[in-house]
């Protein structure tokens, strides 16, 4: 089955993600409220473009396609607006969420949402979906746990993790049906468009990660490379 092909695929990918300093920062009490803010700026930036990238994979799909389209359909539902529950939870935080909406991520998001408009437009649009593994699959593992440790680490209200927290939880079904999409994906093209887009964004918002500012173990912040 194709998903499990996909995973194989792009494990050595992943560990760039799973890898990153702050995976053991997080269990470490290294992750402060400065690296929450980042974190959180950055998502804004590439959770807004969820819905648009869809609409535009969805307008360039062919025909023998339709089904993946009406998939895209139920996404669209339930994915839009999610970038204003970030910018709810960088209120919480006291940040100022006008300059974040504003504002330009740094350069692994913006390369990554401009690679998925120009994969999806000049190429192949199956490769939004490597987008879909790689976040889905990465909030699966992560999200609720992080958010979990670093809420009570940092003594933050519930009302400052409703991304992390509802994410969590809503992307455990949309990779059971992300995974089923995945398995009726015939075309050695579309597959491979699939696993190429997975291992791109797994590089950059690998990167994305590992420029998370981090405490020291003297309580002063690492500087990023």
């Amino acid at each position: 089955m194709f998903f499990e092909t996909l995973q194989n695929e792009t494990a050595e990918a992943r560990n760039h993600v799973l890898g990153s300093p702050v995976m053991k920062a997080v269990p470490e009490g290294r992750f402060n409220l400065d690296s929450y803010r980042y974190f959180l700026t950055q998502a804004y930036h590439h959770v807004k473009h969820t819905v648009p990238l869809m609409m535009a994979c969805g307008a360039r799909l062919p025909n023998r396609l339709e089904w993946v389209r009406e998939a895209l359909v139920e996404y669209i539902e339930e994915e839009d607006g999610h970038q204003e529950w970030i910018l709810n939870d960088l209120q919480a935080l006291g940040a100022d969420t006008a300059a974040v909406r504003y504002g330009r991520p740094d350069l692994p998001i913006e390369l990554m949402v401009s690679w998925l408009y120009n994969a999806i437009e000049r190429g192949n649009p199956m490769a939004f979906f490597g987008m879909v593994n790689v976040l889905e699959g990465t909030s699966i593992a992560l999200a609720t746990p992080l958010a979990e440790q670093v809420q009570s680490q940092l003594q933050l209200p519930k009302s400052a993790f409703s991304y992390l927290f509802s994410h969590g939880a809503l992307d455990q079904d949309h990779y059971q049906f992300f995974q089923s999409l995945m398995n009726r994906i015939e075309s050695v093209a579309d597959q491979h468009a699939v696993i190429h887009a997975s291992q791109v964004v797994y590089r950059l918002y690998g990167d994305m990660l590992h420029s998370i500012p981090l405490l020291n173990e003297e309580g002063c912040h690492e500087q990023v490379a």
